[in-house]
């Protein structure tokens, strides 16, 4: 016996999670995802192909 109440309490909270709909702030989350953009941008302008030019000098040996 003790099961019951735990397994009751337990379907509760899944039911609430299940069924949770929050506020969703879609201009939040327009901003964040064109900030989210730029920064790929940027990244890409950063990138130096030196270390995988290294890797593959060290995987034929050369190294």
């Amino acid at each position: 016996m003790g099961r019951g109440r735990a397994k009751a309490k337990q379907t509760k909270v899944a039911r609430q999670l299940k069924y949770y709909t929050p506020e969703t702030d879609l201009s939040a989350l327009e901003r964040e995802l064109h900030k989210a953009s730029e920064t790929d941008r940027e990244d890409t302008s950063q990138f130096n192909g030196d270390d995988y030019d290294d890797y593959g000098k060290w995987a034929a040996g050369e190294r």
